[in-house]
């Protein structure tokens, strides 16, 4: 069985200030997390020994071990792993703040996921958490005029994990992608933080504009599996949309929407708390060895 204090954690990421201090802390505390689940899986599942000591156990930070796992399940005879990685390392060395979306990314998949008991199940196999790493780096190769190899890695990714999110689209922290599959994201849609949407889910145009012609979806909203979003309209934040929606008209926050077309079914004027990285790694890092 694993094992960590939960009173030595509380110190690391209780309540204290965001200081660059306390967020390299916080980081530490996650990859210490990760690699102790790592060698536990490797006691269990020794025949997947080479993919828990390479991706992790071999690997010297978080950061480096996301990369490279996202970059090997990317590889092929076009564009090597090394490669990828090299454009990572180059991404969060100009932005340093996709290296916090990514923590941030993976403590939305523990927290919302109600299959997800470890830290080490999306870094290792969710391949809706790996199509959002793919594609924040994606972001930046757009952004910074590398727009072919951003457009290839938004080929690939619809190849391994089945989405398709153009490289131009504005992503925020904490999003959650469950099971992935399907997933279409048009070029002008924004996604904002803390936002979940589940397989077959279109933020797509109308066919009938030109120019910012995609969904703005907003902090904290949900859209449900196979819902279709069309058109330069807003998702409001903590709104929700029922599995099978087509939504043709703006969504009010804190409302929920079913139906095609969509209507409102009810709303609240209570938005939903998530949870913060340090509030996921404290309940997670209750555990004896």
């Amino acid at each position: 069985m694993l094992a960590a204090s939960s009173n030595r954690l509380s110190l690391i990421v209780g309540n204290a200030p965001r200081t660059p201090v306390a967020q390299q802390q916080l980081a530490d505390a996650l990859w210490t997390r990760l690699r102790l689940e790592a060698k536990e899986a490797y006691r269990k599942a020794p025949m997947l020994a080479p993919l828990f000591v390479d991706s992790i156990l071999n690997q010297p930070s978080f950061e480096a071990a996301i990369f490279h796992r996202i970059a090997a399940r990317l590889s092929n005879n076009v564009v090597g792993l090394g490669v990828t990685v090299d454009a990572f390392n180059r991404a969060v060395e100009d932005v340093p703040d996709i290296a916090d979306a990514l923590r941030a990314d993976i403590a939305a998949v523990v927290d919302r996921d109600p299959a997800c008991e470890r830290f080490i199940e999306p870094f290792l196999y969710f391949k809706g958490f790996h199509a959002i790493q793919t594609h924040r780096l994606a972001n930046w190769l757009w952004k910074a005029g590398e727009r072919d190899f951003a457009l290839y890695l938004q080929s690939r990714s619809s190849d391994v994990f089945q989405t398709d999110i153009h490289p131009a689209v504005s992503i925020g922290r904490g999003v959650f992608l469950d099971h992935a599959t399907g997933l279409v994201v048009g070029e002008t849609s924004v996604i904002e933080d803390d936002v979940s949407m589940l397989q077959g889910v279109t933020l797509g145009g109308t066919g009938k504009e030109a120019g910012d012609r995609h969904p703005k979806v907003r902090k904290g909203a949900m859209i449900g599996a196979g819902a279709k979003v069309l058109g330069n309209i807003e998702v409001g934040a903590n709104s929700r949309i029922a599995a099978g929606s087509v939504v043709l008209r703006p969504v009010p926050a804190n409302a929920t929407v079913a139906g095609v077309p969509a209507k409102v079914v009810r709303t609240s004027n209570e938005g939903e708390i998530r949870e913060t990285l340090e509030q996921v790694l404290s309940g997670a890092f209750d555990f004896s060895i």
